[in-house]
Order: structure tokens, then C-alpha cells, then sequence
């Protein structure tokens, strides 16, 4: 159970602790956040609301930390990395109990997740243990009019105190995708987890608590974005920022300053549908790209562009699937649970009246208790819709029918967003010709979008984000490289 067994010192009375200096501590400001159960729509935790004094001494506790760990040798860092994936995934139960009653993930994928991130864990030590014991060895008489009188050697050292802050979606699969990079790299880490999702991030920091990491090496700081948010990002002891969420980033990215960012902010991910394309492969995968999660994924299928000469048929797929799709708690494990609060659900709402207004075609009853929706698909959407371009976050799905492939193309250029795109066809030459006309960080050929495998680059353009994540990306993106040179009296040529 939660907050019980080893987890017991993470909780204080009715409120969770957070975590600097290898303990757990209430905060000094004697308030709490509430953290609300999507289901029952009532307080389900509550955590410390930390002070903006406690963020400074975190941050110094993290420098000084991060100047040890530093030396530490890599087998080290991997060897505590092993140990940490080892005892999350020990400890499934009770951080998938969290998701489940935080973020009404049903219970099976909330366990996936937890084992996903020890997976996650272990694999980044061993590609950190690759990459960061390599380096590069250049001599100068590579580049014209130089003979070889230099030698330059290449490493990757760490930048310092990484700040992660992840989303409510994924509040312990994108922490480890940020935390594991950078302690193999050498960083110490300050965790800032979302509201909702706070409770399994604290139950996943103490898995690595228990590891043995030193003191100082990994905080976790709670409390309200409105008190703290800024705070963190605009910190002069942070060195990197990694951001998983949405408009948000791109205020952070504004205020940051002079610090690597790596940031994924969403996406309006368009599933192009070509006339030969396997219709029930495609209805399979909309209703997975789609649906799973309640709609709730950065990667899910957001706008199915379809050729108007085989929309009836697959429509009439899709509207089968769905209605086979089951809705409830999280707890019966069922496809549409409930969405994370109220106000996404209110926002979801929107997007429909919006669209009937204007003439959509509803394939299913729109149907809505609390902030449980039932499956939508949105049948002959127009662009001057919303729900053709913003991003729902839910399970309301909309189909746009398109005469060209050049029709799809240029909707999905059209958007802000350039996450993720899917194409469905059986021609392997059209799919690689949509694929690089598309403005996305990633094209999925036959299959609908997804982040993973965990160590595939993963990147946005445009409002969708910067840089790119990945377990080595993420490992290279938290180094920088130092360089030294040998400067020789003479020119060295071997075996001259």
C-alpha cells in the first residue's frame, strides 16, 4: 500500500514529505497542496508546499552534492542505477496504486509504467557506461596548412544541477527519463513532479533513496507552480532544464536564460490514411493511438486525415472498435477512464459544442459524468473547427476527409504543433515521400505514434519543443564537452 511499509517515512500524519539531504522533511511553511482524485473528484493526497528558502538551500545542497558525485567512477553511478531499477520495479504495486488513484491510469498501466521506468533505469546506465567512456582523440594536420603538431583529446563532463520536471501523465516514466541521464552523466538532479502524479513521484524517489545515492544528490521539492514555478526555472543554480507538459514550457523557455533545454510541449499528431492502406491495421491502431489513456498522450493520434474514397469504410471500422471500448475506474482496468481534473474535462466539453455548432457529425452520443468522458469520434470536421487544430487532451477523436495526399500534408503543416505524424499505406515509396514532406520530429509508417522505445530519439519542432530525448540523446544532452590539447615542439608523425 502506499505511504506504508518502507514507504512509511515518506508520510507525515495526512501529508507527504519531500526529499533533500537524503531525508524526508516537512516543510517549513506549514501548508499542504491537495492532490484530487479524478474518479471520486475528492482530496485523495496532500503534500508539502515548499518555500522558495527551501528551493535555495536545495539548490546549494545539489551543488555541492554534484561536485562529488563527479568523481565517482562510472561503473559506481551504473551499479546504484542497477540497484534503484531493481528496487522500483520491486515496488510496483504500490507506486501503480498511486497513478491509479492520482491520475486514474487504469491499474494495468500503471504497473507497465513502473516496470517501463526500471527498464528505463537500467538500460541508461549501461549506455552511459558506452558513451561516457569513450572519447575522441584529433591531431591537427586533419584540417589544411597545419602539420601535426597538436593533440586534442575530448570528454563529456557533466553541466552541474539538472532540474527535471515531468507531466501528470507520466509522473514516474518521464522523472526516470530525466533522472537517469543525469546522474549517469554525473549531475545531481531537482525534481519538481506535477500536482497530480506528486505522490508516485515521491514513492519512485524514494526506490532510489533506498539505493544508496548520496546525500544531496537528488531532491524532490512540492508545492504550487504559482509560489515555486518560476522560482526553479529561473534559479541561478540550475544548469539544465528538462521539461515534459505544455504552454508552460514555452514560458520557461522565455525566462530560462543562458541553460540547455530539452522540452516536449505537445502535439496535434495527424494519422494520414492513403487509399490502399489496410483499413483494419489502421482502425486497430487509431483506437490505440486514440483512445488508450482516455486520449491523454503527447503521441496520441489527434487528427485522422483520411482520402475521401475509403473514410466511409473506415469510419464505420473505427465506430465498431469503439463501441467495444469499455468506461469506468481505473481500478476495473478499464479503456476510458476518467480525465486527470474538471477544468480538462470542462476544456474537452468546448471543443465539442464548438464543433456541433458547425455541422460536425457525431458517430457516437457525446456522453459526459464528472470527468469521465465516453469514446467520441467527430466524423466530417472542418479546418474553421477548433477541434481540428487545438489539442483535446481526452478521447474525442476527429476525422477529417482530404481529396490529395497533398490535402493531409498540408493540414498537418499547418499546425503549431510538430511532434509526432503517422501514415498508413502499402507503398513503402509514398509513405517515405509523405514522411519527409511532413513536419514532424518523428513520421510512424503503419503504426500510430508512440515516445517509445525508450532509447529511439523522441523530439518536437516548433511549439512541440526543443532539443531531443532518448536515453542517449538525453545522456548527451546533459554533458558538455571538455576539451584538452597537447601542443607538441615539433611536428609527430607515427612510425614515421
Amino acid at each position: 500500500m502506499a505511504g506504508t511499509g518502507v514507504f512509511a517515512e515518506i508520510l507525515d500524519g495526512e501529508v507527504y514529505k519531500y526529499y533533500t539531504e537524503g531525508e524526508w522533511k516537512r516543510s517549513s511553511s506549514g501548508k499542504s497542496v491537495a492532490i484530487v482524485n479524478p474518479t471520486t473528484r475528492k482530496t485523495q493526497f496532500k503534500v508539502q508546499a515548499c518555500t522558495q528558502e527551501e528551493v535555495n538551500k536545495v539548490m546549494e545542497t545539489a551543488k555541492i552534492a554534484q561536485k562529488s558525485w563527479a568523481k565517482t567512477p562510472l561503473w559506481k553511478r551504473a551499479e546504484l542505477l542497477h540497484k534503484a531499477a531493481a528496487i522500483l520495479k520491486e515496488h510496483k504495486a504500490p507506486i501503480a496504486e498511486c497513478l491509479v488513484k492520482e491520475i486514474a491510469k487504469p491499474a494495468k498501466d500503471s504497473v507497465t509504467e513502473v516496470v517501463r521506468s526500471g527498464d528505463l533505469v537500467s538500460y541508461c546506465a549501461e549506455e552511459g557506461v558506452r558513451i561516457l567512456g569513450e572519447g575522441k582523440f584529433l591531431v591537427s594536420d586533419s584540417f589544411p596548412g597545419n602539420e601535426r603538431t597538436k593533440y586534442c583529446l575530448t570528454s563529456k563532463i557533466p553541466l552541474g544541477v539538472v532540474l527535471a520536471i515531468p507531466p501528470f501523465n507520466y509522473p514516474v516514466n518521464l522523472a526516470c527519463s530525466k533522472i537517469a541521464p543525469a546522474l549517469i552523466a554525473g549531475n545531481s538532479i531537482v525534481l519538481k513532479p506535477p500536482t497530480q502524479g506528486a505522490v508516485a513521484a515521491l514513492h519512485m524517489v524514494h526506490c532510489f533513496h533506498l539505493a544508496g545515492f548520496p546525500k544531496g544528490l537528488i531532491s524532490c521539492v512540492t508545492g504550487k507552480g504559482s509560489e515555486i514555478g518560476d522560482f526553479l526555472t529561473m534559479h541561478p543554480g540550475v544548469h539544465c532544464i528538462s521539461f515534459t507538459g505544455g504552454d508552460t514550457g514555452v514560458a520557461i523557455s522565455k525566462k530560462a536564460g543562458m541553460v540547455p533545454l530539452q522540452m516536449e510541449l505537445g502535439g496535434k499528431d495527424a494519422c494520414i490514411v492513403l487509399e490502399d492502406a489496410d483499413l483494419d491495421l489502421v482502425a486497430a491502431n487509431i483506437i490505440k493511438g486514440g483512445f488508450s489513456y482516455s486520449g491523454q498522450r503527447c503521441t496520441a493520434v489527434k487528427v485522422v486525415l483520411v482520402m475521401e474514397s475509403v473514410a466511409d469504410a473506415l469510419v464505420e471500422k473505427v465506430k465498431a472498435r469503439v463501441a467495444k471500448l469499455t468506461v469506468g475506474p481505473p481500478e476495473d482496468d478499464c479503456d476510458i477512464t476518467p480525465v486527470v481534473s474538471e477544468s480538462s474535462a470542462n476544456y474537452i466539453e468546448g471543443l465539442v459544442k464548438d464543433a456541433k455548432q458547425k455541422g460536425v457529425t457525431f458517430c457516437q452520443e457525446y456522453r459526459r459524468e464528472g470527468n469521465l468522458i465516453w469514446p467520441l469520434l467527430l466524423d466530417n470536421v472542418r479546418p474553421d473547427m477548433r477541434i481540428a487544430w487545438e489539442e483535446p487532451f481526452g478521447p474525442v477523436l476527429p476525422v477529417i476527409r482530404i481529396s490529395s495526399v497533398e490535402e493531409g500534408i498540408h493540414h498537418c503543416n499547418a499546425s503549431n504543433f510538430g511532434l509526432q505524424g503517422c501514415v498508413f499505406t502499402r507503398d513503402i515509396n509514398k509513405a517515405m515521400l509523405i514522411s519527409d514532406a511532413m513536419e514532424t520530429g518523428t513520421v510512424q509508417i503503419n503504426s500510430a505514434p508512440a515516445r517509445g522505445p525508450d532509447h529511439f530519439p523522441f523530439q518536437g519542432i516548433k511549439d512541440s519543443g526543443i532539443g531531443s530525448q532518448g536515453i542517449t540523446n538525453s545522456i548527451n544532452m546533459m554533458t558538455k564537452v571538455k576539451t584538452t590539447v597537447i601542443n607538441l615542439p615539433a611536428p609527430s608523425y607515427t612510425m614515421g
